[in-house]
């Protein structure tokens, strides 16, 4: 590919998002679109992929990439917690249970446009009050989907995934790389 350098617009705001297409190596410019996340009143999976389908839409570019996470407990979408009350009340629901993580993937390049949603299950293991406490104090869990982090602290409520762990942090690295590489954008 020599010096061409075309960015990848990453449609995120996402630290997490960015870290990960960064660690493969990707030229990437991020273009957070100012979308809002309401207004959707949808079942989980398909919520997820509306979701990852307007940040898309929003941003223009040749290659853009957007990505949405919705976690579902029994059919029910838990969002980004509104304040540590919500995160606490996402945990004890949560607490020795099986969820469901929904992660969609937005891609437009020059050739194509692709949308697919990719889904891994979790189980917390059961969490003590002060266990539950600890965590929502840290803060970590506020601005991510369920509540809870599976890359940070909250490894330490996750007793195991079924799936793409990546999925659950926000962005199924190994299909983005496959879809990008199948359509000729290296790192």
């Amino acid at each position: 590919m020599g010096g061409r350098r075309t960015p990848l617009i990453l449609a995120s705001g996402s630290p997490r998002r960015k870290a990960l297409l960064e660690a493969l190596g990707y030229p990437l410019r991020l273009q957070p679109p100012g979308v809002g996340e309401e207004g959707l009143d949808l079942p989980p999976k398909a919520l997820a992929q509306a979701l990852a389908r307007r940040k898309g839409e929003g941003v223009k570019g040749l290659w853009v990439l957007a990505a949405d996470t919705v976690v579902d407990l029994d059919g029910k979408v838990l969002g980004k917690p509104k304040d540590r009350e919500e995160n606490r009340h996402f945990l004890r629901l949560l607490s020795g249970r099986d969820h469901l993580v929904h992660t969609a993937l937005y891609l437009r390049t020059p050739l194509d446009l692709v949308e697919e949603v990719h889904t891994a299950k979790v189980r917390f293991r059961p969490l003590s009050e002060e266990e539950i406490l600890w965590y929502v104090h840290s803060g970590e869990g506020l601005d991510k989907a369920g509540g809870y982090g599976a890359q940070g602290l909250g490894m330490a409520l996750v007793e195991r995934v079924e799936g793409d762990f990546y999925t659950v942090v926000g962005l199924p690295v190994s299909r983005v790389f496959a879809l990008l590489w199948e359509r000729g954008f290296r790192p």
